[in-house]
């Protein structure tokens, strides 16, 4: 995966680890762009008002080219997550509102899965426990 660490917005102090290309991953390079930023985003990593780094800087930083990377930053614009400032270069929206959205989002999913466990007749305690069970053992993986 190609990582790089990239200064954000005014805060010149402030570096964003970005793991942004894995190029065994079957997706467009775009498209893990566009997904890595949103989750910093969503983890605060990257907050409202920041600097997003310049196209030709983040293209020289992961290598790849320059309209790759514009075409990550008009997908992250046309989803909400972005604005463009002429002259300026692009800045993060209010990473609450997407956060919140996701969240709704989340569960609306996590409700549709339990709905067809239900159907199926998996009890909400079975659910419940074989969740946690998958938890316990990516808390195990990350002491390893």
């Amino acid at each position: 995966m190609q990582s790089t660490r990239a200064l954000v917005g005014d805060k010149q102090n402030v570096e964003v680890t970005m793991n942004l290309i894995d190029y065994q991953d079957s997706r467009p390079i775009y498209e893990q762009i566009v997904e890595n930023f949103k989750m910093q985003i969503y983890k605060g990593i990257l907050q409202e008002g920041d600097q997003m780094p310049s196209v030709r800087n983040l293209a020289v930083e992961l290598s790849t080219n320059p309209n790759t990377v514009q075409k990550a930053y008009a997908e992250l614009e046309r989803q909400g997550f972005i604005y463009t400032v002429k002259g300026r270069g692009n800045f993060v929206k209010g990473g609450d509102i997407l956060l919140e959205g996701k969240k709704s989002e989340l569960v609306k999913e996590i409700v549709e899965l339990f709905t067809e466990a239900h159907e199926i007749g998996l009890s909400l305690d079975e659910l419940v426990d074989e969740i946690k069970k998958h938890l316990e053992k990516l808390g195990e993986g990350k002491h390893d």
